[in-house]
């Protein structure tokens, strides 16, 4: 069996792909049931969180596997496998568990180093494990992915390569300034009361914000948190819970929104934001000045040009004034609004034959007679219109464009009245959201955007190497456990040798005593064990190399052991493990 992953996230696909795709807890549930149904895997763990999507599974066959896991990944998620396909990555043995144990560490997080995964590894975990679909080769790697995020956190200043998405989040929306003097003072709206929404509660109560209202749909959950909050020794915030029909009426109030929800619909749309704004400002929201339509915007700039240089606007295509252009003026659509036909714009991708016709009736002269050149085709016609079209340039200049667009003048953003932080994904707040004036909207693709070329610190560095040298140890220990079972029914078959050779020489001497017997039979024992115990003790050194899986295949060839011998310890030894699981 070999370690597969099929998966993607947000490094292979865009957000809108990742939000389609998101999974709901019962649909992981049904995924992780599906995938050990299915032929080619026995053991499967879900990782699904707000970035990525990855489907782990022990299976047998390489390429069946992918096409299987590929397969499910689009069921479960409704999205079609010719859709998905182009955005899912496959890692297969040990560049699965390099994936995992980098994920661990943060190295895969959309904010370099940020802790919150390990928690969501562990809930992976515990939900394969209640489901028993994680079997001895996940439980293994996910508990070891654990130890190795923990300790590349203790032995590294990882943390500070990055920041929480919250912190990260609250960053951007304080536009580059101080966190604590942006939040300090400031009312706040947490919607949701789930793991990130209370991470992102704590964050602006350290802040210092002056008031947390809690919305959720089930207001018990609100009330704990913000009792929780209230409660805190760190924070002296006012904190209260509302219910889910009271957020509009919050809205109007909180200068900050904070919103993570398993909402599979919109939970703030760009009317309720609005509406919102224009409650507190008594003003509406308008579309911001940068997101209107940028045609009417340059339209307006060049007619006040034309105005004040007291010149008369160039006729567009089709007019009078272009009567004479042998162009067919109907036919050029990509001419911008304002470009005389006469520009360069208008006869981009021209043949020869028309631009040497358009240069010279540029040039005031005579446009030629395209009938008598109706019959004259090929190299030598084309050759000389070409030249032509050069003669005529070196007399008048390039083709020329009388006027250019006046640059257009960028209209300064307002400062927003209302900051709202959308972690959920899919998302809470309407992507509309960033035209609307007076307000500013950090999302999970604002996010992905502002972090994409953070710089990497040294630390990170130190992670790697960290991370390479536990997949090493990790590999090795599978390859020598894999001999395990053979090694154990080696020495099994050799203890029923010797018991066998003791019983057939008590029947040889009936007379001997007790003690003679048991010499005998130590005897026996040590020197199985003296035989056995070089080969045995190095063949699980080699094991544990690359490429000594083999081993197994020759102790069991060259001593004869039973194959069902051996799968019958490793199913012995698989419920062991499955009994003394400890928490993840």
């Amino acid at each position: 069996m070999s370690l597969l992953v099929v998966g993607l996230s947000h490094r292979s696909a865009p957000v809108s792909v990742l939000e389609r795709a998101s999974l709901n807890a019962g649909a992981q549930l049904k995924l992780l049931q599906d995938t050990v149904a299915a032929e080619p895997a026995t053991e499967a763990a879900v990782l699904a969180t707000c970035n990525r999507i990855e489907l782990y599974a022990d299976v047998d066959k390489f390429h069946a596997g992918v096409a299987e896991l590929s397969t499910l990944l689009a069921q479960h998620s409704g999205v079609g496998l010719e859709e998905l396909t182009p955005y899912l990555y496959v890692h297969y043995e040990d560049r699965a568990v390099h994936h995992l144990f980098s994920v661990a560490c943060g190295l895969d997080s959309m904010v370099v180093g940020e802790g919150q995964i390990l928690g969501q590894i562990k809930d992976s975990l515990a939900r394969a494990q209640d489901l028993h679909t994680a079997g001895r080769l996940l439980n293994d790697l996910f508990q070891q992915a654990l130890r190795v995020g923990k300790r590349a956190h203790s032995e590294t200043g990882i943390d500070r390569a990055g920041q929480s998405l919250v912190t990260f989040g609250l960053e951007q929306l304080s536009a580059g300034a101080d966190v604590q003097q942006w939040a300090r003072g400031k009312r706040a709206l947490v919607i949701g009361a789930g793991s990130m929404s209370s991470l992102a509660a704590a964050t602006l109560a350290r802040a210092g914000v002056a008031e947390i209202v809690v919305a959720n749909r089930t207001f018990e959950r609100a009330e704990r948190l913000a009792r929780i909050l209230s409660e805190g020794d760190d924070t002296d915030v006012l904190a209260r819970a509302v219910p889910m029909d009271s957020v509009p009426g919050e809205l109007t109030r909180a200068d900050v929104a904070v919103s993570c929800t398993g909402a599979t619909g919109l939970v703030l749309t760009a009317d309720a934001v609005v509406a919102s704004v224009q409650g507190r400002t008594g003003a509406p929201a308008l579309e911001d000045a940068a997101g209107a339509d940028t045609a009417v915007r340059e339209a307006a700039v060049r007619e006040t040009a034309v105005r004040e240089a007291g010149e008369t606007p160039l006729p567009g295509a089709g007019s009078a004034a272009d009567e004479n252009c042998p162009l067919d003026l109907s036919s050029v659509s990509s001419v911008p609004s304002g470009f005389s036909v006469m520009g360069e714009a208008a006869v981009a991708g021209m043949d020869a034959a028309t631009l040497e016709q358009h240069g010279a009736w540029a040039a005031g002269g005579t446009a030629v007679d395209r009938t008598r050149e109706a019959g004259r085709s090929g190299p030598e016609a084309d050759t000389e219109l070409i030249g032509a079209l050069a003669a005529t340039a070196t007399r008048v200049g390039r083709i020329p464009e009388r006027r250019r667009p006046e640059p257009v003048v960028e209209v300064p953003r307002p400062e927003p009245v209302l900051f709202l932080l959308d972690l959920a994904m899919p998302r809470d707040v309407d992507a509309a959201v960033h035209r609307l004036a007076g307000v500013r909207l950090v999302d999970i693709e604002s996010l992905a955007d502002a972090s994409a070329d953070a710089p990497m610190a040294a630390d990170v560095d130190m992670v790697r190497r960290i991370v390479a040298d536990e997949v090493t140890a990790f590999g090795a220990a599978q390859r020598a456990a894999h001999i395990t079972p053979t090694v154990v029914a080696l020495r099994s078959m050799a203890a029923d040798v010797v018991a066998g050779e003791i019983a057939r020489l008590e029947g040889r001497l009936p007379g001997l005593d007790d003690k003679h017997r048991a010499e005998i039979t130590q005897t026996v024992k040590r020197v199985v064990d003296k035989l056995l115990h070089a080969p045995t003790v190095r063949v699980k050194q080699l094991a544990a190399e690359p490429g000594g899986a083999g081993y197994a295949d020759a102790l069991r060839t060259l001593f004869d052991l039973d194959q069902e011998t051996v799968a019958s310890v490793s199913r012995a030894e698989n419920s062991t493990t499955e009994k003394n699981r400890g928490p993840a």
